[in-house]
């Protein structure tokens, strides 16, 4: 008996010593990464691309999601459906992913024809998150740089040309927000503040929409200060580039000629 309890005794301490050690256990099945098959692939591509089609984007929004998970690196698609994936964000209202989805398409796939498209409407995406001039710049900076990148990216595509027009609504904007600063400083006449920010509408933004206005402004601050050389040199530009300003006739008029000496 003694003998037996020994053996008994000695299996058990070994079966302890055994089970001493860190459990590993069965390895749970998500963490075991199992490519899908091209037709799997194929048939979620298909899911997805009916949904885009049909407008659903939240049933899109998770299809795309899927789909560019289960994608290989080399699919030609990845392109196609990350640009959907961030329209599918687009319209649920979640901008910054939208834009975030959009630049992986011109980062991931920077040769795909549809990577300037990718970075169009990820600066159309910040432009949304910029709805007011009065807003925090940030997302309209952002949006504007975005919008260059393309420019210089892919000068020659489609995009670069919509792009073009996207900097000028941009822009307009940009010196407008400036410009509204400039009326506060003339409200409360602090006539220096409001002449730096006028002038620096005309010098940043010639072309604004805006910028008329900002010049004719000036001119009145310069006549409340009495700074005749700037209001004389100021009324020059304005009769030449920008003619039709409203109240340009007030604040600039014309000096009646010298008599002819007799």
């Amino acid at each position: 008996m003694r003998q037996l309890f020994g053996g008994i005794l000695l299996l058990s301490l070994a079966a302890c010593a055994r089970h001493s050690g860190p459990k590993t256990g069965p390895i749970p099945q998500q963490a075991i990464q199992v490519a899908a098959s091209p037709a799997t692939v194929d048939s979620l591509y298909r899911v997805a691309m009916k949904d885009v089609r049909s407008g659903d984007w939240a049933d899109a929004n998770k299809a795309l999601q899927r789909l560019a998970l289960e994608m290989p690196p080399s699919d030609p698609r990845i392109a196609e459906t990350r640009l959907f994936l961030g329209e599918s964000e687009l319209a649920r209202g979640d901008q910054l992913a939208a834009a975030r989805t959009f630049r992986e398409v011109a980062d991931m796939t920077p040769n795909d024809p549809l990577a300037p498209v990718g970075l169009l409407r990820a600066g159309d995406a910040y432009t949304e998150l910029w709805r007011k001039p009065d807003l925090d710049p940030t997302y309209g900076e952002t949006a504007l740089a975005t919008y260059q990148e393309l420019l210089n990216r892919y000068p020659d595509s489609g995009p670069a040309a919509t792009s073009k027009m996207r900097i000028a609504k941009l822009q307009d904007d940009f010196a407008y927000k400036q410009y509204k600063t400039a009326l506060y400083y003339l409200r409360i006449k602090q006539w220096d503040s409001a002449i730096l920010y006028l002038k620096d509408v005309v010098a940043t933004y010639p072309r604004a929409a805006i910028a008329p206005d900002a010049l004719i402004q000036l001119v009145w601050a310069y006549r409340r200060l009495g700074y005749m050389e700037d209001v004389k040199e100021t009324c020059g530009y304005i009769r030449r580039f920008h003619p039709e300003a409203r109240g340009v006739d007030q604040m600039c008029p014309v000096e009646p000629a010298a008599p002819a000496p007799s």
